[in-house]
Protein backbone atom coordinates (compact mmCIF):
# COMPACT_ATOMS: atom_id res chain seq x y z
CA UNK A 1 0.00 0.00 0.00
CA UNK A 2 2.96 2.32 0.55
CA UNK A 3 3.76 2.23 -3.16
CA UNK A 4 0.13 3.06 -4.02
CA UNK A 5 0.39 6.09 -1.73
CA UNK A 6 3.65 7.14 -3.39
CA UNK A 7 1.92 6.93 -6.77
CA UNK A 8 -0.98 9.00 -5.40
CA UNK A 9 1.42 11.72 -4.22
CA UNK A 10 3.13 11.70 -7.63
CA UNK A 11 -0.28 12.04 -9.33
CA UNK A 12 -1.10 14.99 -7.11
CA UNK A 13 2.22 16.63 -8.01
CA UNK A 14 1.16 16.37 -11.67
CA UNK A 15 -2.17 18.06 -10.90
CA UNK A 16 -4.12 14.80 -11.00
CA UNK A 17 -6.49 13.49 -8.34
CA UNK A 18 -4.21 11.80 -5.78
CA UNK A 19 -5.09 8.20 -6.45
CA UNK A 20 -2.49 5.47 -6.81
CA UNK A 21 -2.39 1.73 -7.37
CA UNK A 22 0.14 -1.07 -7.13
CA UNK A 23 -0.26 -4.59 -8.46
CA UNK A 24 1.66 -7.36 -6.69
CA UNK A 25 2.16 -11.08 -7.24
CA UNK A 26 4.08 -13.39 -4.91
CA UNK A 27 5.42 -10.41 -2.98
CA UNK A 28 6.87 -8.69 -6.07
CA UNK A 29 5.53 -5.49 -7.58
CA UNK A 30 4.48 -6.12 -11.17
CA UNK A 31 3.22 -2.59 -11.91
CA UNK A 32 2.20 0.64 -10.23
CA UNK A 33 0.56 3.83 -11.44
CA UNK A 34 -1.16 7.03 -10.44
CA UNK A 35 -4.07 8.76 -12.11
CA UNK A 36 -3.25 10.37 -15.48
CA UNK A 37 -6.70 11.34 -16.78
CA UNK A 38 -5.85 15.02 -17.26
CA UNK A 39 -2.34 14.45 -18.59
CA UNK A 40 -3.55 11.99 -21.21
CA UNK A 41 -6.95 13.60 -21.80
CA UNK A 42 -8.28 10.10 -21.21
CA UNK A 43 -11.18 9.44 -18.82
CA UNK A 44 -10.09 5.79 -18.54
CA UNK A 45 -6.56 6.59 -17.32
CA UNK A 46 -7.39 5.71 -13.72
CA UNK A 47 -4.55 4.41 -11.57
CA UNK A 48 -6.08 0.92 -11.39
CA UNK A 49 -6.49 0.57 -15.16
CA UNK A 50 -2.99 1.83 -15.86
CA UNK A 51 -1.53 -0.65 -13.36
CA UNK A 52 -3.62 -3.51 -14.77
CA UNK A 53 -2.58 -2.67 -18.35
CA UNK A 54 1.10 -2.46 -17.39
CA UNK A 55 0.96 -5.73 -15.44
CA UNK A 56 -0.78 -7.56 -18.28
CA UNK A 57 1.88 -6.30 -20.71
CA UNK A 58 4.71 -7.25 -18.34
CA UNK A 59 3.31 -10.75 -17.78
CA UNK A 60 2.14 -11.26 -21.35
CA UNK A 61 -1.38 -12.27 -20.35
CA UNK A 62 -4.76 -10.69 -19.77
CA UNK A 63 -5.40 -12.95 -16.78
CA UNK A 64 -3.73 -11.63 -13.66
CA UNK A 65 -4.57 -14.62 -11.48
CA UNK A 66 -2.68 -14.66 -8.22
CA UNK A 67 -2.24 -10.89 -8.34
CA UNK A 68 -3.33 -8.46 -5.65
CA UNK A 69 -4.20 -4.82 -6.29
CA UNK A 70 -3.60 -2.06 -3.73
CA UNK A 71 -5.46 1.21 -4.34
CA UNK A 72 -5.80 4.41 -2.32
CA UNK A 73 -9.51 4.87 -3.11
CA UNK A 74 -12.42 2.47 -3.51
CA UNK A 75 -12.59 1.64 -7.25
CA UNK A 76 -15.31 2.91 -9.56
CA UNK A 77 -17.49 0.61 -11.68
CA UNK A 78 -15.12 0.81 -14.66
CA UNK A 79 -12.10 -0.21 -12.60
CA UNK A 80 -14.00 -2.90 -10.70
CA UNK A 81 -15.13 -4.38 -14.03
CA UNK A 82 -11.55 -4.45 -15.27
CA UNK A 83 -10.44 -6.19 -12.06
CA UNK A 84 -13.09 -8.82 -12.56
CA UNK A 85 -12.08 -9.47 -16.17
CA UNK A 86 -8.39 -9.56 -15.19
CA UNK A 87 -9.19 -12.10 -12.45
CA UNK A 88 -7.46 -10.08 -9.70
CA UNK A 89 -7.17 -12.28 -6.61
CA UNK A 90 -7.48 -9.64 -3.89
CA UNK A 91 -8.32 -5.95 -3.77
CA UNK A 92 -7.00 -3.82 -0.91
CA UNK A 93 -8.20 -0.23 -0.83
CA UNK A 94 -7.73 2.69 1.55
CA UNK A 95 -10.57 5.23 1.55
CA UNK A 96 -14.18 4.33 0.75
CA UNK A 97 -15.91 6.41 -1.93
CA UNK A 98 -19.60 6.80 -1.14
CA UNK A 99 -20.14 8.90 -4.27
CA UNK A 100 -18.18 7.08 -6.99
CA UNK A 101 -17.15 3.79 -5.44
CA UNK A 102 -18.63 0.62 -6.88
CA UNK A 103 -17.26 -2.11 -4.65
CA UNK A 104 -18.76 -1.44 -1.21
CA UNK A 105 -20.96 1.44 -2.39
CA UNK A 106 -23.16 2.15 -5.40
CA UNK A 107 -23.63 -0.81 -7.71
CA UNK A 108 -21.57 -3.32 -5.66
CA UNK A 109 -20.10 -4.67 -8.91
CA UNK A 110 -18.62 -7.83 -7.42
CA UNK A 111 -21.99 -8.85 -5.96
CA UNK A 112 -23.82 -8.74 -9.29
CA UNK A 113 -24.85 -12.04 -10.92
CA UNK A 114 -23.22 -10.85 -14.16
CA UNK A 115 -19.82 -10.45 -12.50
CA UNK A 116 -17.34 -12.91 -14.03
CA UNK A 117 -14.99 -13.02 -11.06
CA UNK A 118 -15.04 -11.37 -7.66
CA UNK A 119 -11.78 -10.76 -5.83
CA UNK A 120 -11.52 -10.87 -2.07
CA UNK A 121 -11.97 -7.27 -0.89
CA UNK A 122 -10.32 -5.56 2.07
CA UNK A 123 -11.16 -1.90 2.57
CA UNK A 124 -10.17 0.78 5.05
CA UNK A 125 -6.40 0.21 5.00
CA UNK A 126 -4.80 3.57 5.92
CA UNK A 127 -8.23 5.08 5.31
CA UNK A 128 -7.71 8.30 7.26
CA UNK A 129 -4.45 9.06 5.44
CA UNK A 130 -6.03 8.60 2.01
CA UNK A 131 -9.16 10.53 2.95
CA UNK A 132 -7.09 13.46 4.24
CA UNK A 133 -5.01 13.52 1.04
CA UNK A 134 -8.11 13.57 -1.15
CA UNK A 135 -9.92 16.19 0.97
CA UNK A 136 -6.92 18.51 0.92
CA UNK A 137 -6.52 18.13 -2.85
CA UNK A 138 -10.15 18.92 -3.64
CA UNK A 139 -10.35 21.74 -1.06
CA UNK A 140 -7.40 23.41 -2.81
CA UNK A 141 -9.21 23.11 -6.17
CA UNK A 142 -12.29 24.98 -4.89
Amino acid sequence: MSLAFAEARAAEARGEAPIGAALVRDGSVIASAGNRTRERADPTAHAELLAIRAAAAALGTERLTGCDLYVTLEPCAMCAGAMSHARIRRLYYAAPDSKGGAVDHGPHVFNQPTCHHAPEVYGGIRESEAAAMLKAFFAAKR
